[in-house]
């Protein structure tokens, strides 16, 4: 060998093995829930479900009420967290662009869509949990209802309905906002828009549906909220009630996820 002959140093082989998706998952658990933002959301969350739930049960005792039921508690429970789970469901996404560690995320797995597909599971499980706590609460105020000399309604057709349509919608909800989130990465302005959606643009669809004639004839395939309302009683809904159903859909989660994925995908980390 040439002792004028320079060697190129030897670099250690990177270790090629993928991160496991189960590491992913167990990391974005964990982030939504393991910093003060994520942990007092969920306390909150919490919080006002106790309230409200002792509040009804405290009424329904006193006042003996016969419409009392396990769906009833537990609708109480699905409307709370239907209001502000999805506001979790954006933090999970936004969490990596404003704290600016979308960097660090992404070296360590350079595979976007494993992370985002990792976030959007997590939104799933703790869709489920939170429906799991609204049917266990609820049967806690009916045992409790019952236990006071209360006759509470346990499980018929409507129940069995709404069980379905709170699980349906319920998972929509995060998923509308998990797509804002995608679409703007920015946890306040996806918050507000979010909001804006569940409850300013109905109201003004249905004002213009009131005044203008093609707005009506327009507004069940656009109002995703009311198309939402149809799955509480989803076994009566007609054929044209799912039609109004997926197109509003598309129109307000799939388009808006697919805008989202796609600038996650595609933006500049920095």
């Amino acid at each position: 060998m040439n002792q004028t002959q320079t060697l190129a140093p030897q670099l250690p082989d990177a270790d090629e093995t993928p991160v496991p998706f189960s590491r992913l998952l167990g990391v974005e658990f964990r982030k939504a829930w393991d910093t003060k933002a994520g942990f007092w959301l969920i306390a909150v969350i919490g919080l006002l479900v106790a309230i409200a739930e002792v509040i009804v049960l405290i009424v329904s005792i006193v006042n003996n009420d016969s419409d009392a039921s396990w769906g009833n508690f537990t609708a109480v429970a699905a409307f709370i967290t239907s209001v502000l789970l999805p506001v979790l469901g954006i933090m999970l996404v936004t969490t990596e662009w404003t704290q600016r560690t979308a960097m660090v995320t992404f070296t360590l797995e350079s595979r976007r869509s494993r992370v985002v597909l990792a976030k959007l599971l997590v939104g799933v499980l703790l869709t489920v949990a939170t429906i799991v706590l609204a049917l266990v609460v609820g049967a806690v105020c009916n045992l409790i209802f019952t236990a006071s000399g209360g006759e509470a309604v346990w499980w018929d057709q409507e129940f069995t309905d709404g069980l379905i349509g709170f699980a349906i919608t319920q998972t929509l909800a995060m998923f509308t906002g998990f797509a804002l989130a995608a679409l703007l990465l920015n946890t306040a302005a996806s918050i507000v828009v979010f909001f804006a959606y569940r409850y300013v643009v109905p109201g003004l669809i249905a004002l213009g549906a009131a005044n203008i004639g093609w707005i009506d004839k327009l507004a069940p395939w656009i109002n995703f909220l009311d198309a939402q309302q149809y799955l509480y009683e989803l076994s009566e809904m007609t054929g044209k009630q799912w039609a109004h159903f997926v197109v509003s859909a598309l129109i307000w989660v799939g388009i808006p996820l697919a805008l989202g994925l796609r600038r996650i995908l595609k933006a500049e980390v920095k």
